[in-house]
């Protein structure tokens, strides 16, 4: 039955990950430039140069809980490490006892203050195949922290952007409710004077009060956001400091190359990597059931029972015992251990493919995402332009009787929601740039 399993040297085989990630995973359609050999992905520092931005994420990455929570779990599988290191130990313990027997008006008094010993050394490669198990969870850990760590400032970067195009979209809609409030103004004059109808003035001011309730829109989402923010930090609900729409900007890392091999730097992927490292071992150590295990105790003290009769005083007594166990006939449960492990092994490699493919496909969808909207940025400034000189244009034809209030009415919020577009669309692109380097392993370094 041994030999069925293998030979003995290789219960001690150390893992060997052959998880060599595809080129072509990420699509080559997307790309202009792929490289084998592309520089790692910047540190969250060189990629986000905002500096209260920065701050912000300093603070998380010491007060958020999730965070902290995954350093406690690296804490116990370290802890967990030292114990299966230490499992090859002997065990001594210390057990004194007495008894008093009276038979036919004799009493009897004996002792025992032994130490006892007990190695358990287990099955053949057991103990090594444990260890590398637990130092394997212990790598699954901090794959986690990373992972969790990546989604914070990755999370957090967002929102950040998010209250930035909010300040900017509360900014154009503050500076075109003061422009339309004074044309309603003019309206009202000429209004007044018989030049204009009722009907245009009543028109103008329900495109005033639209823009003035989505100002209080805007400082709730506002507040919202920041709110957020807050939980993400751990703190009470405050304001959040932020530089102005535009200051800063991230590194252009769509221009770079880019290789398939910088997703090994995801946390994701090292943590399926590291699931099927403990897999092996899990399934080393099934394998090692099947070989001989050896246990050896002893006791050492001073006792005065010498087996059915009192010494006084006592005397030392030693015992040493040394046994053999081979499994000979264990009911299948041996062999059923060991394709229950294999089995899980082979689910670990499946769970490996996928986690590279959904890597792959969520660089695609970034890069795809980045080039939209850097190819829309253009259209919409240019829309942007247009509609400014339309706006001008139309409400001097207006002021000279020669367009109508619905003219003015069209130009004006036309250019409101280019304007509003425009901005949105950046943000889509900052988003996206965030999503790319997240994706390609960011925020681990």
């Amino acid at each position: 039955m041994a030999a069925s399993c293998g030979s003995f040297k290789s219960l001690y085989k150390k893992y060997e990950s052959n998880t060599q990630i595809p080129n072509n995973v990420i699509g080559l359609d997307t790309i202009n430039t792929l490289s084998d050999n592309a520089p790692a992905p910047l540190s969250w520092r060189e990629f986000f140069v905002d500096p209260v931005l920065q701050r912000l994420i300093d603070t998380a990455l010491v007060r958020n809980t999730d965070l902290n929570s995954a350093r406690i779990a690296i804490e116990q599988s370290e802890k967990s490490l030292e114990i299966s290191k230490k499992s090859i130990l002997p065990s001594l313990f210390f057990s004194p006892s007495g008894a008093i027997a009276n038979f036919n008006s004799n009493t009897s008094k004996t002792y025992n203050v032994p130490l006892q010993a007990n190695w358990d050394m287990g099955s053949i490669g057991s103990y090594t195949n444990k260890k590398r198990a637990a130092h394997a969870v212990l790598l699954q850990s901090q794959a986690r922290e990373e992972a969790i760590k990546a989604n914070l400032i990755s999370t957090l970067a967002q929102q950040y952007s998010l209250l930035q195009l909010l300040d900017r979209k509360l900014d154009i809609l503050t500076q075109t409710d003061s422009l339309w409030g004074k044309s309603l103004e003019t309206q009202k004059v000429l209004w007044e004077n018989g030049m204009v109808y009722s009907t245009a003035v009543n028109q103008l001011e329900a495109s005033c009060l639209s823009v003035k309730a989505q100002i209080v829109d805007s400082k709730r989402s506002i507040r919202f956001v920041e709110n957020c923010i807050c939980q993400i930090l751990a703190i009470p609900p405050q304001h959040i400091e932020r530089s102005a729409w535009g200051s800063y900007s991230m590194p252009q890392i769509i221009n770079n190359e880019i290789s398939a091999q910088m997703l090994q730097y995801r946390p994701d992927i090292k943590l399926a990597d590291h699931a099927m490292e403990e897999a092996y071992y899990n399934m080393q150590t099934a394998r090692s059931a099947f070989y001989p295990g050896l246990s050896l105790s002893g006791n050492l003290g001073w006792t005065n029972n010498a087996g059915g009769a009192v010494i006084n005083p006592g005397k030392i007594l030693t015992s040493i015992v040394a046994s053999i166990a081979q499994p000979i006939f264990a009911r299948g449960q041996l062999k059923g251990n060991l394709k229950i492990a294999e089995l899980a092994q082979e689910d670990m490699r499946n769970k490996w493919v996928q986690t590279v493919i959904d890597a792959g496909n969520q660089v695609n969808e970034a890069l795809c995402d980045c080039q939209a909207a850097r190819d829309k940025h253009g259209y919409y400034h240019r829309q942007v332009e247009v509609l400014h000189d339309a706006y001008r244009g139309t409400h001097e034809l207006m002021d000279n009787g020669k367009a109508s209030y619905l003219e003015v009415l069209t130009a004006q919020e036309t250019l409101l929601n280019a304007q509003l577009d425009e901005a949105t669309n950046m943000y889509d692109g900052a988003i996206a740039l965030i999503e790319l380097y997240i994706a390609l392993g960011g925020a681990t370094r």
